[in-house]
């Protein structure tokens, strides 16, 4: 366990971003898709900024984590917890599966491993 400044900030920033698409973006492309895109983005940032854990495994586990709560939505677990009535609960774990998530979620955490070893690539260079 190590502490990343660097994963740190990036996720401060999209969960910044997040919170503003929520707020500001109600649209049928951007809120939707590119908010689950970055979603997983983020949650791959936060588990890097206090753990030192090789790219694909971390990003593979953040994806099977997103596949997760989808298949929950897809169970209306919200409803059978009770919580249908919580604004919070709905916007946190969703209420609805789609399959068009699931192929955000993918894209993202591609975009997450094609980026990690561009840098790895980069920095190898660089010596």
């Amino acid at each position: 366990m190590k502490f990343n400044p660097r994963y740190f900030v990036y996720t401060i920033l999209l969960f910044v971003t997040e919170v503003l698409i929520a707020l500001f973006v109600h649209d049928q492309f951007i809120r939707p898709y590119i908010g689950d895109f970055l979603v997983v983005i983020l949650i791959y940032c936060f588990v890097k900024s206090f753990l030192n854990t090789p790219v694909v495994p971390t990003a593979l586990g953040v994806l099977v984590f997103a596949y997760t709560v989808e298949l929950l939505q897809y169970f209306r677990i919200v409803e059978v917890l009770g919580l249908q009535h919580s604004r919070a609960a709905r916007i946190i774990i969703g209420s609805s599966f789609e399959w068009q998530d699931i192929l955000a979620y993918t894209l993202g955490i591609l975009m997450v491993i094609l980026i990690e070893k561009r840098n790895t690539l980069f920095k190898k260079s660089r010596l």
